[in-house]
């Protein structure tokens, strides 16, 4: 499989060029210059299979023969080896649990697979590889603790200093060894303008073999597919009019939705549901899209003010509003609401959302209210609640039980390097380590 980048469809490349340098030299995103579909027989047959066999057939027809079968097996086998639970809510609203990974997010799925293909792609090689993530919560955490001790691989994980839970910060900054957490005087889109001036430098990233892991790298977006088909596997009928609300930030787990309906899976439709920051829904209402700095909320991992995915769900509707309309739906909510989500959906159907679930609800809740046909809908719930325990206590009034794995990153010490906005003072911090 070749993979094209979203400003030049001439520039192709391999599967490996893709993963191991994150972002096309002239800049653009990568996708697969053809989106396979399964059959029929595929859809029929989910039930029968488990996640990581659902995930092995996905990832041979969107790989091809890039990476050999066994080692396929041994990577999915190793970094999916955790369920994603189709739990009921209420009558006809079901939510996708996508946070029984090791740091408790839905980013450890495409985290953990990204790290064992770049070090399976690196393993001949006497080279250093280092990896730059920007974060605004979870994908630090889960991209951090996905590549610790990962043989031949550095890691920087950039986070917006003061703008992130404790506990979230406490998984970046409390592992050491290859793993260098960069404290941003900034927000998140700072830390990401920064990855993206990295990636821009050729020299500077030729010298250092330098890529990322955020969901710019198709890598990380590749796997997330996976979990939309298993979402489907589980649901007890087949319904007419499924729809899926995903809590979006930067908009890669809403690109895989997208992709995984595009490569054949019957959903009707996709509800980008944000916070405040909602450049994309006032997109998809106005065919305006006006980026802007983002704003600090409760549900921070969506507090981005330009998805860097959103050139690549334009490449996959090719520009046609119309038609991206036909199969997404755009709504936000202030704190505010999502608050007072939280303790309804205690109240009504004691099941704890924490606040991007939340966020979730209030989109699926919007849409089914003018949509009323809909039979079968569900949510996806990204974190674990005890990652927001602070403002999920003070809504529901009970306290949460923090998960051991949890609890044991906050008995360590931070160790983080502080940094400025200066483009220079990263350089220093990759030049230091290597």
């Amino acid at each position: 499989m070749l993979y094209y980048s979203t400003k030049n469809k001439q520039h192709q490349v391999t599967l490996k060029n893709a993963v191991l340098h994150g972002m096309p030299e002239q800049g653009g995103l990568y996708l697969p210059t053809y989106i396979p579909r399964v059959d029929e027989h595929f859809i029929k047959k989910l039930k029968k299979l488990s996640f990581q066999e659902i995930s092995f057939s996905l990832a041979k027809l969107l790989l091809g023969d890039d990476v050999p079968n066994a080692v396929l097996d041994l990577i999915i086998t190793d970094a999916l080896n955790f369920d994603t639970p189709l739990i009921p809510v209420s009558h006809r609203i079901n939510t996708l649990e996508l946070f029984h990974g090791p740091t408790l997010a839905f980013k450890d799925v495409g985290a953990r697979f990204m790290a064992r293909l770049m070090s399976h792609f690196i393993s001949e090689s006497d080279k250093k590889l280092n990896i730059l993530v920007a974060t605004s919560g979870d994908t630090g955490s889960a991209v951090a603790n996905g590549f610790f001790r990962i043989p031949g691989i550095n890691v920087f994980v950039l986070y917006p200093s003061g703008k992130i839970s404790e506990i979230q910060e406490k998984q970046i900054t409390t592992l050491g060894e290859n793993i260098t957490s960069v404290e941003v005087d900034g927000n998140f889109d700072d830390c990401q303008a920064l990855v993206k001036q990295i990636l821009s430098d050729e020299v500077f990233t030729e010298q250092l073999d330098i890529t990322t892991a955020n969901s710019i790298n198709i890598a990380r977006l590749i796997p997330q597919i996976f979990y939309y088909f298993r979402l489907y596997s589980q649901l007890e009928v087949h319904p007419h009019y499924l729809s899926i609300s995903v809590p979006s930030g930067n908009f890669g787990n809403l690109t895989a939705g997208l992709l995984a309906k595009k490569m054949g899976l019957p959903v009707y439709k996709f509800i980008a549901a944000t916070n405040v920051n909602d450049v994309f829904p006032e997109y998809l209402k106005t065919g305006v899209y006006r980026s802007r700095p983002s704003q600090t909320t409760i549900s921070n991992a969506m507090d981005v003010g330009d998805p860097s995915n959103s050139v690549r769900i334009s490449n996959l509707y090719k520009a046609n509003l119309a038609k991206l309309r036909q199969d997404l739906y755009g709504a936000s909510f202030t704190d505010d609401q999502t608050r007072k989500c939280i303790r309804k959906v205690y109240d009504t159907y004691n099941y704890i959302c924490d606040p991007h679930g939340a966020v979730g609800f209030l989109g699926l809740e919007e849409y089914i209210s003018k949509n009323p046909r809909i039979d079968e809908a569900v949510f996806l719930e990204t974190a674990h609640p005890a990652k927001f325990k602070d403002v999920v206590e003070q809504e529901i009034r009970k306290d949460i039980d923090i998960p051991d794995r949890l609890n044991m990153c906050l008995k360590k010490e931070k160790i983080s390097v502080r940094i400025s906005k200066n483009i220079d003072t990263l350089k220093d911090v990759i030049i230091e380590k290597n």
